[in-house]
């Protein structure tokens, strides 16, 4: 049937085949991902209408604010994305929005750098169209973090890797080192990655004239002096990237294998509907693998090799050290598998077949816009988030409105729950400064003097005992302070939601500390009835 398809394709399959015979042409896999990009920010922006964007997409742009080598809890890179994004783009949900799915638009384009080494034509668009059956380009890349940035790092470094290897040129010796060290201040994970390259050379037949060559070492150079700056940064800080991340090494045996079989079970979970599509794909054909596993070509051995170590070192390290490892901090490396899966097969595969997974990744992204979006909008101004997304943008409008009311200047900086100071810092008009140090953010450390006589406040959602406490701590230092309370709704297409009461602690600048009347009434009413 595949085969007189291909023949005598019925009228509406034209259109996709002549789009799949652009692909050599050079504008199949660009128009490919326009598509992806544009239409699952479509679903971003009318899945979570009236939701905010997520605390971690927050976060990056937080850290981006104030350029550093190096950040408390991750390194930099994340931060200088979305710093760089904004810096020409307007800070609004759609436009992070659009720079999370452009970053997942970038990785799939890095991916097919990746494909055509070993494959050509439609073969390459079927490596883009499973992985797009996969969470990890639209789900895992809304919420643009330290694990997201690494979609796309990771197969531009096992790009040039591959190159480098083949070449053994100067130029991908270089490129080597810059890439792997861009994933690297994408997030400390990628040392997996690093180290996945080093034993996939040593394990192939062609390692004698890899090492025995300047590529390796240029690449080690050149990595290590990129990397330089946020070298320097950690030993004049104290390292706190890497006491955060050996924070996650707090478990035992029991729970270290219980995380592993958690984490090869997640990755199967997120890889099985390509999996599933790959089996209709292959059919009878898949009895070969054996025998096209056998006949791997050297390039795809590499990759092979490279694809177990993302997988057998995290294990390893885990149970070693005890260390978390949930199976989304590995998703950026599912390409591997799926490339090495459909360029490893020996046999033709048939055009019928990509022009079907074509429709299917089309339908499903065509339900997800028009039927899953609106579901789920409708269903999260009822129900609401556990982080609150719903009433950020609100908060921060209330919050800045008060402060300008009691003080009549912009408000400069913010502080108390986290998500709700990271929204207040973005949606209000005059975007404070988050005030609290990225390396105090999980100890409610008070703020400085300083911090306080410029003028400060903080939000805290009711019901938050541990954040209530710190404003009372707070209270005390401040001296004058106003506390008031709030309630915000949810709102979505005009249609009211849930409600929520948020509690503000206000510090006016030290030359307005003389408060007016009513400022006075909230300070002795706080006084009276503290959290």
């Amino acid at each position: 049937m595949a085969e007189r398809s291909d023949r005598a394709p019925a009228r509406w399959r034209r259109p996709l085949l002549r789009w799949l015979d652009g692909v050599e042409a050079g504008w199949g896999v660009p128009l490919l991902i326009a598509c992806f990009v544009a239409i699952w920010t479509l679903y971003l922006v009318i899945a979570y209408a009236g939701g905010g964007l997520h605390p971690d997409t927050f976060e990056a742009w937080t850290l981006g604010r104030n350029f550093a080598w190096g950040y408390h809890k991750h390194p930099p890179l994340m931060g200088w994305v979305a710093a760089s994004w904004t810096f020409v783009f307007p800070l609004s949900d759609w436009s992070l929005q659009l720079m999370a799915m452009v970053n997942a638009g970038l990785a799939l384009f890095f991916v097919d750098l990746v494909a055509r080494q070993f494959v050509t034509g439609h073969k390459r668009i079927l490596v883009l169209l499973l992985l797009m059956l996969t969470p990890a380009y639209q789900f895992h890349a809304q919420r643009f973090n330290a694990n997201a940035v690494l979609l796309a790092t990771w197969p531009l470094a096992t790009w040039c890797f591959l190159r480098a290897f083949e070449t053994r040129s100067v130029f991908w010796a270089v490129a080597v080192g810059c890439t792997t060290a861009l994933a690297m201040v994408g997030k400390y994970y990628s040392i997996f990655l690093v180290a996945s390259f080093a034993l996939a050379a040593l394990a192939h037949p062609a390692r004698r004239a890899y090492f025995t060559s300047a590529s390796p070492w240029i690449s080690a150079v050149t990595g290590f002096a990129v990397l330089s700056p946020h070298i320097y940064w950690l030993v004049t800080t104290g390292a706190s990237t890497f006491t955060y991340a050996l924070s996650h090494a707090n478990g035992d045996a029991v729970s270290s294998l219980s995380d592993a079989k958690n984490f090869a079970l997640g990755l199967i979970a997120a890889i099985s509907v390509a999996a599933v599509t790959w089996v209709f794909i292959a059919g009878r054909r898949l009895k070969q693998f054996p025998a096209d596993f056998a006949a791997m070509s050297p390039g795809l051995r590499l990759l092979f090799h490279v694809a177990i170590g993302t997988i057998a070192l995290p294990v390893l390290t885990s149970l070693a050290m005890g260390t978390d490892l949930p199976s989304l901090w590995a998703l950026q490396g599912l390409f591997l598998f799926v490339v090495l899966v459909v360029c490893g097969a020996r046999y033709p595969v048939e055009r019928f077949y990509t022009v079907n997974a074509t429709v299917v990744v089309a339908g499903v992204a065509l339900v997800a816009v028009l039927v899953a979006a609106p579901i789920h909008a409708i269903y999260r101004n009822i129900h609401g988030y556990e982080e609150g997304r719903n009433f950020y943008a609100q908060a921060a409008g209330e919050l800045t409105r008060q402060w300008r009311e009691l003080t009549g200047e912009p408000l400069g900086a913010v502080s108390g729950d986290d998500s709700l100071a990271f929204a207040t810092a973005f949606y209000s008009p005059d975007h404070p400064h988050y005030a609290r140090p990225f390396e105090h953010q999980y100890d409610w450390g008070r703020p400085r003097n300083t911090t306080l006589d410029r003028g400060w406040a903080a939000l805290c959602f009711r019901g938050q005992d541990y954040c209530g406490r710190w404003m009372q701590l707070v209270s005390a230092q401040a001296g004058t302070f106003v506390r008031r309370e709030f309630t915000v709704q949810a709102s979505l297409w005009g249609r009211p939601g849930l409600t929520r009461d948020i509690v503000v602690l206000m510090v006016p600048p030290r030359a307005d500390r003389a408060p007016p009347e009513s400022a006075a009434q909230d300070f002795s009413a706080s006084k009276r009835s503290p959290e």
